[in-house]
């Protein structure tokens, strides 16, 4: 059984049709044995793909824009979607039925300052009627230091992945207000990524059919089941905050039954960073994105 290497940027729920592939015995049915890390904070899982190191990872397209906006052509290419939706979530001290994203106005929000999770959050802003600058944002570090933060009393509110956000509700810390992916909608958010020598041979295919099948079953089968298969990635998440986190997604549809990245989403990923301020111009489609190799 081949070996094959596997690389997260991050690691949490919102990327489960990867996750699954693992999990789910999907590559081993392959013949491919997983091996997966993360990447450590501040380093880019990009680079683990050009020295050789891994054959996968989960990135975004989004990761293609610092090169292009130097003309440059990315060494890497992004082959596949895992969420066609921000996997975002805001969350307030106190339950709040009536939220509106004006209340976030003069408050103390710990933001994400990732060059994407960032680019999104400003970008809902805008499509929420506030201006971004009017929040008192907070950066408070990594995912882990914003959780500790927010936890010691940083912050009226904190911007975070899933499932986080749906622990620290569980441990009466917080409480989800809001969903960023429902106000901003379809993009191309996260992505598979690999060198385009290793879309052509006979490791991507079996890899593709693998994923294929993840996602099949993540989009049919109930999130208790999904939420059982991978409790062991996530030892110190609530098996219950687990299933109900596996479960918004399944809703928001960040895993839509396609695996492509089409251009339309592509197209609203530019119109985000346009907005932010982070690329200066529409970017080709085909120099970032690749069809998903033949399975």
């Amino acid at each position: 059984m081949a070996s094959i290497n596997i690389e997260f940027s991050r690691f949490s729920a919102f990327y489960t049709p990867l996750i699954m592939t693992m999990a789910g015995g999907f590559l081993q049915r392959e013949d491919l044995e997983p091996q997966y890390s993360v990447s450590p904070a501040g380093t880019s899982a990009i680079a683990s793909l050009v020295d050789g190191s891994v054959h996968v990872v989960q990135s975004a397209p989004s990761q293609a824009f610092a090169l292009l906006e130097k003309n440059e052509i990315p060494p890497v290419t992004h082959f596949a979607q895992i969420n066609e939706m921000d996997g975002f979530f805001l969350s307030g001290r106190t339950i709040d039925p009536d939220f509106s994203w004006s209340k976030l106005v003069g408050k103390k929000v710990l933001v994400d300052h990732g060059g994407q999770p960032l680019a999104m959050f400003k970008y809902a802003c805008f499509k929420k009627g506030i201006d971004f600058t009017d929040i008192g944002v907070v950066d408070a570090g990594t995912t882990d230091e914003m959780e500790d933060a927010f936890r010691a009393g940083e912050g009226d509110y904190v911007h975070a992945q899933g499932p986080t956000p749906q622990q620290l509700e569980k441990n009466g810390v917080g409480h989800v207000v809001a969903s960023v992916g429902e106000a901003i909608g379809p993009c191309a958010f996260s992505s598979l990524a690999a060198m385009r020598d290793w879309l052509n041979g006979d490791m991507a295919a079996a890899f593709m059919r693998a994923y294929r099948n993840a996602r099949q079953l993540i989009n049919s089968a109930p999130a208790s089941e999904i939420a059982q298969m991978e409790r062991d990635y996530f030892p110190k998440v609530d098996l219950d905050v687990l299933t109900d986190t596996i479960g918004f997604y399944q809703g928001l549809g960040c895993w839509t039954p396609h695996v492509e990245i089409t251009h339309n989403a592509f197209e609203a990923a530019l119109d985000i960073f346009l907005h932010a301020g982070t690329i200066s111009k529409r970017h080709a489609y085909e120099l970032a994105i690749s069809a998903p190799p033949a399975a």
